[in-house]
């Protein structure tokens, strides 16, 4: 295994849902629902809320309606509650095999801390793979800014160009480019070729990625 030395430090930052785990469609599950009952007149509503927090979707969303805006609260945190948090394949040896050539780690998400309550509840050795854990209380605007990652870089202390982005959605893979960072797309969400203009690499999973393919793309 390739290990890094003093001056060639390394930060994999990644997105949770979609990217992590394989959750993305259970939550265009709900978000579609959300959007027939509420926004009928919004296409594909669950596609236009991704990488949004909760607090952004409300804002642009459901305005002033607070008695909907409790009660989609309290159905989202049922939903996160029951469920299945399975890891996208290949994602837990990627991970291990980071952390063995000492490149730092961090999972940057719009998800908030009840939501990681539940992810931590679901895999106890979760917080063992990352360095850090950012979410959506540590940044005020939310993808496609990107000031997400841009943190990301600034907690390690590196320049943005020895940081590589991994994502799945418009706004996260926006989001990974507007921070001047390198890019991978998961076509866990999208098609890989609604994403490939917004990344560098299109991967379907972590199976066929490695250490040394993540170097070569900062080489």
């Amino acid at each position: 295994m390739m290990e890094l030395s003093k001056g060639q430090e390394v930060a994999a930052l990644f997105d949770l849902d979609g990217v992590v785990f394989d959750t993305e469609s259970q939550y265009s599950l709900f978000w579609g629902m959300k959007g027939k009952t509420y926004h009928p007149e919004v296409e594909h509503f669950e596609n236009v809320i991704k990488g949004q927090t909760l607090v952004q979707i409300f804002d642009r969303w459901f305005a002033g309606c607070d008695d909907v805006q409790r009660k989609i609260a309290n159905e989202l945190e049922d939903f996160e509650r029951n469920m299945a948090y399975d890891y996208v394949p290949g994602v837990e040896d990627f991970l291990r095999d980071l952390r063995r050539a000492g490149i730092r780690t961090a999972v940057v998400t719009s998800s908030n801390d009840d939501k990681m309550q539940n992810v931590y509840r679901a895999h106890p050795e979760f917080k063992s793979y990352f360095d850090r854990i950012l979410t959506a209380e540590f940044f005020s605007r939310s993808k496609p800014e990107p000031d997400c990652y841009l943190l990301g870089a600034e907690v390690f202390g590196l320049p943005v160009t020895r940081c590589v982005v991994f994502e799945d959605s418009f706004n996260g893979l926006k989001a990974g480019r507007a921070a001047g960072m390198k890019v991978v797309g998961l076509s866990t969400t999208n098609a890989p070729e609604q994403i490939q203009d917004l990344c560098d690499r299109v991967i379907p999973d972590f199976r066929d990625f490695d250490v040394e393919k993540l170097l070569e793309m900062l080489a």
